[in-house]
């Protein structure tokens, strides 16, 4: 067959694929879904509850959604996987509330999806929102969890950098770094290579320093799918709430989300 006898369209495709076929066939978007804390009622705005979280694992099921562990995910982008099949999904988890434990756990149980913890170690087995390290360790033992750093305790590197002297801040962003990543392998094993910025806030300096840091993907709030656009270190995740339910959770899931104004 000459390219004479193909289609014009078909042709147009075909010429654009041939220069560059990897990026042709690894093009993709996938969601990344951000939850919080779960329970019988919407106590604040990052709150879900229960009822709304398992419709939304049920929807996942029901529809021919694929959750794939956040590492696949990230092997792909550092050229080590396979581009994400269409209609794959992942399921993360802030902070470490303990309804993650008590609400998140059965659900997940059931319907065997991975899920990435981000956590804070300074609140574990601390505060009393929190989940201990031996809920943390049973929680990686089911083999659907992984644990990874949400810096040390959580800070507002913005509001930081403004109020500490340079050098003192140089120091601050290295400890929260490097202490959590210490506190979290040692208390559950590793690896933990991988961060979700506090309050989403982050800068390129930042970013430098993470990979300093010995991070190898970094995390972001920004309402969007992740695509074959974006870079490891700056991967955008859908912060969800309540409200992101029923017609409005799918349309999510098909980049189609709300704006929303969140209060973090």
């Amino acid at each position: 067959m000459t390219f004479s006898q193909f289609s014009r369209p078909l042709l147009v495709a075909i010429l654009l694929c041939m220069p560059l076929p990897a990026l042709c066939a690894e093009s993709f978007r996938v969601p990344i879904l951000l939850y919080h804390r779960m329970g019988p009622t919407v106590a604040d705005g990052m709150t879900i509850t229960t009822t709304v979280f398992e419709s939304h694992m049920r929807y996942l099921h029901d529809n021919g959604y694929t959750v794939i562990p956040l590492r696949r995910l990230v092997d792909h982008y550092r050229g080590k996987a396979p581009a994400p099949a269409p209609k794959s999904v992942v399921i993360v988890a802030d902070d470490g509330h303990k309804s993650v434990y008590s609400d998140m756990l059965p659900i997940i149980r059931t319907y065997r999806y991975p899920v990435t913890l981000f956590i804070y170690p300074s609140a574990i087995s601390n505060a009393k929102y929190a989940m201990t390290w031996d809920q943390l360790r049973e929680l990686k033992k089911t083999g659907l969890f992984d644990l990874q750093s949400h810096t040390y305790w959580h800070p507002n590197f913005k509001r930081e950098k403004r109020k500490l002297k340079p050098e003192a801040y140089e120091k601050l962003v290295e400890t929260q770094l490097k202490k959590a990543r210490t506190k979290i392998e040692s208390e559950t094993g590793g690896p933990v290579d991988m961060l979700a910025w506090p309050f989403g806030i982050y800068d390129d300096h930042l970013v430098k320093k993470a990979a300093e840091a010995g991070y190898i993907a970094t995390f972001t709030i920004e309402r969007r799918h992740a695509t074959s656009a974006d870079t490891v270190m700056k991967l955008p995740r859908y912060l969800l709430i309540n409200a992101d339910s029923g017609k409005a959770f799918s349309q999510l899931l098909k980049g189609n989300a709300v704006k929303r104004n969140v209060v973090y």
